[in-house]
């Protein structure tokens, strides 16, 4: 039996390097003494409490279903405004040992690294070192299509927002074969765009991963060392990396756990995604990914300024694959891709999210910036579970939220104007 192991931790918004997990539980507002009279009137709970009561039901919901999948470990996070409001740890960092899974174990996170990758390049393009609207073979004059005419319509925004047009996850098998990159981009000059660059979706990986070419020309510097400059230190992520050397020197680093013969088994890291690290290649813990949700919220303007978050989830490309995702279709009007993250429509709220998939990982990342709230999920197994998880956290929260509007607004008066003052 998989040893299951929780550890529960509240969080302010700022973690030092030094900190470490604790041992606690959310506090939820004291209940009513016995004493106090029926007829005295309850004030109606605030956001905090109603979160708190909602996060309590997820926990439940969230450990029932990593039983129910027999899931190795996994973490998970919630943000609220500027503070973790919860942080979680469950089951162990590999099947075959007993270490437990924390708060701050590091796991791969796949495609959420294009998270990454979309704020540093959208930080850089506001200090001036390029511009979206520059072609790619600008800077990258060795890339070619097969019909050369469309290789000036290639921007350096379409790598970012998945519109350059070609075929989704081109040359993802060679990446998977652990080919380099320079043995894979020339192979584009044997295809052309299935539209004109900027006009369709199709995912891509080794497409994506251009802008670090770009960046690395127009700064002079490399792109692990500009993310841990320019948000990674500047955050204070206490386990945030960059690449495999990285991640196996951490000694508190979940293992990827894939399913055959009936269970689950640990596998080895190799380095093929790792190599093309704006797609794929970030390490981080739920601590990690919460400030990092924290900064996209607009709390460290300072980092990410205002102007440039704006930026990132301009809607740039209609993804209608997405409205038939099992477990997210009933919820989903509308799927747009920005830059480096997906913008939803989940009923009248705007959701911004991302998920990930390497071999013995699931990663998911999502916020409402009207809401002010967010969500990390984190797991060591290559499991469908997180379709089921972060919908189901969603419809939950921002049902008891609108509800909560509700509520507020009906106990308000109307001035002369007839407007209602709260």
């Amino acid at each position: 039996m998989v040893r299951v192991l929780l550890a529960v931790v509240l969080l302010n918004a700022v973690i030092p390097l030094a900190a470490q997990p604790a041992a606690t539980s959310i506090s939820v507002a004291a209940a009513v003494p016995a004493t106090k009279p029926l007829a005295a009137p309850i004030a109606a709970p605030t956001v905090p409490e109603l979160l708190a009561t909602e996060l309590a039901s997820f926990e439940q919901y969230f450990n029932q279903q990593m039983v129910e999948h027999g899931i190795p470990g996994a973490a998970y996070a919630v943000v609220y405004q500027n503070k973790i409001i919860s942080a979680k740890g469950y089951g162990v960092r590999d099947i075959d040992g007993d270490a437990p899974v924390d708060p701050f174990t590091v796991f791969r996170i796949a495609s959420v690294s294009k998270t990454f990758a979309a704020g540093l390049a959208s930080l850089l393009e506001a200090r001036g070192h390029f511009r979206w609207d520059e072609s790619v073979v600008q800077y990258i004059p060795e890339f070619s299509f097969k019909n050369i005419a469309y290789n000036p319509q290639l921007k350096i925004e379409h790598l970012l927002s998945q519109s350059s047009g070609v075929m989704p996850n081109a040359y993802d098998n060679l990446i998977e074969a652990n080919i380099v990159p320079e043995r894979i981009l020339p192979q584009f000059q044997k295809i052309d765009p299935l539209c004109n660059p900027g006009k369709c979706y199709g995912y891509q990986n080794v497409l994506f991963s251009l802008i670090e070419p770009i960046i690395s020309q127009t700064t002079s510097s490399d792109y692990a060392s500009l993310l841990k400059k320019n948000i990674f230190e500047p955050l204070q992520l206490p386990t945030a990396s960059v690449g495999l050397e990285a991640y196996l020197l951490n000694e508190n680093r979940a293992s990827p756990h894939i399913r055959a013969r009936g269970r689950w088994h640990s596998r080895n890291v190799n380095q093929s995604y790792y190599r093309f690290a704006p797609a794929a290649g970030v390490n981080a813990s739920v601590i990690d990914l919460s400030h990092w949700l924290i900064a996209q919220l607009g709390y460290y303007p300072q980092v990410m300024p205002q102007n440039v978050l704006d930026k990132i989830i301009e809607k740039r490309v209609k993804t209608p694959r997405d409205l038939r995702r099992s477990n997210w279709r009933n919820y989903l009007t509308e799927a747009h891709y920005a830059l480096g993250w997906r913008v939803y429509q989940f009923g009248p709220e705007q959701l911004v999210y991302h998920g990930g998939w390497v071999q013995g990982f699931r990663a998911e990342l999502a916020y409402s910036r009207e809401r002010e709230l967010g969500l990390v999920i984190l797991l060591n197994a290559e499991s469908n579970v997180v379709n089921e998880l972060t919908p189901a956290f969603w419809a939950a929260m921002f049902g008891v939220l609108q509800q909560h509007d509700k509520t507020k607004l009906a106990n308000c008066k109307l001035n002369s104007a007839g407007e209602p003052q709260c």
